[in-house]
């Protein structure tokens, strides 16, 4: 066998290089540049959510113009995956096999996201803060290389039913839900949050497919059940169905809204600012079209950051609060990995937030991580539509 040896310079150089230097050894990083995956469904039925990439690019622009984070830009490449899994698939193995990104930051929507959960583990690539509330993703044992953002489909869910048991204990309980994992997830936390007698007080559960056209059929399904109560578990295009659907058949039940779908620019509008009033749902990040809103110096900096680095965007549209928001929390974890732009510290970095609160959080909403606590975001408060914003409502409930 043959030794090679190496010099003592190069030993010497080696261990006097500088940290910078050492980092452009880091797949996506260089020492000028931080190249970042994001796979968003800017086409296809879940296309509502596409405005979250556009938010986040924006704001990745202006913390460039701002001199970047520790000296490097940060360069986002986003591909749409139309909310298939397969495309998500094929659009994460180009991020991480061609494109050779450090990590995929926010890839949207709980199928898509569990289609790629495996191969991105096995790559020990960063899936970080991934845009859907599952559970699962909060697996740091299993799954070493994902983590969550919002607060949890199920602790939603248990929230709603803990109202319900306590405003309404004899309701009858109608169910719509999209029949994949995240619907799924919605309903098991709510089953959960119901106990012993969810199998009486839910009277009725009809699911529809993303790819179906409408929610028409089930929602007459869920009317003519006799509920007077009614748990919405769907996406933007058919929360807004659901929502309309409802009003026009003269269907007034006690109507609660998943978080996902409570944006009032992409679901409430296209639904029916009138026949929304009365909905419930929860909140955790501050909506622009709030009345405190007005005056709040978060929402005003949200504002002028909208004016112009995303002047087209909608400004009553909670998903561009939302996107603004975690995007934050990226930059944050990049600052706290100083030079040290591993995958392996990155994920580190994620979970090691202490009580992190960007300014568009509702107060009393903090950001904390641990390595045996992959779930960022724990506390959400009761919200409802008066018919211009939603108003909170009690106090901010969770872990």
């Amino acid at each position: 066998m043959k030794l090679k040896l190496i010099p003592v310079a190069a030993l010497l150089a080696a261990a006097l290089a500088s940290p910078a230097a050492l980092a452009q050894g880091t797949v996506g990083v260089s020492g000028k540049e931080i190249l970042l995956g994001h796979i968003n469904p800017y086409s296809g039925p879940a296309s509502a959510y596409g405005t979250i990439g556009r938010v986040i690019s924006a704001y990745f622009k202006k913390v460039n113009e701002e001199g970047g984070v520790n000296g490097r830009l940060l360069n986002m490449i986003s591909y749409d995956d139309s909310y298939s899994p397969p495309k998500t698939v094929e659009m994460a193995r180009k991020l991480v096999e061609q494109d050779k990104v450090l990590l995929v930051f926010q890839p949207l929507g709980t199928p898509p996201n569990s289609a790629i959960h495996k191969y991105m583990n096995a790559k020990k690539v960063p899936q970080l803060f991934v845009a859907t509330g599952a559970t699962k993703w909060n697996d740091p044992k299993k799954f070493p290389w994902t983590m969550g953002w919002q607060p949890n489909y199920q602790t939603e869910a248990k929230i709603y039913a803990q109202h319900i048991l306590k405003n309404k204990p004899n309701a009858k309980i109608a169910v719509l839900y999209q029949n994949d994992d995240y619907g799924k997830d919605y309903l098991k936390g709510f089953q959960d949050g119901l106990g012993a007698k969810a199998k009486t007080m839910i009277v009725k559960v009809a699911s529809y497919e993303v790819t179906d056209p409408t929610v028409d059929s089930q929602m007459a399904q869920l009317q003519a059940s006799g509920a007077d109560t009614f748990f919405n578990i769907t996406t933007p295009k058919f929360a807004a169905q659901a929502i309309r659907k409802a009003w026009d058949s003269g269907w007034k039940p006690a109507h609660y809204l998943n978080n996902v779908s409570a944006a009032i620019g992409s679901v409430l509008k296209p639904a029916g600012l009138d026949k929304s009033v009365g909905l419930l749902t929860t909140a955790y990040i501050k909506d622009p079209d709030d009345a405190e809103g007005k005056n709040d110096k978060a929402i005003l900096d949200w504002v002028a950051f909208m004016k112009k680095y995303y002047p087209e965007g909608n400004l009553h549209d909670a998903s561009n609060v939302y996107g603004y928001t975690v995007a934050q929390t990226m930059v944050q974890v990049i600052k706290q990995a100083g030079n040290d732009l591993s995958r392996a510290n990155i994920m580190k970095q994620a979970a090691s937030l202490k009580n992190f609160h960007p300014a568009t959080l509702l107060p009393g909403v903090n950001i904390n991580t641990s390595a045996t606590d992959f779930a960022p975001i724990e506390s959400v408060q009761l919200a409802r539509f008066d018919g211009k914003a939603w108003a909170r409502f009690g106090q901010v409930m969770g872990k």
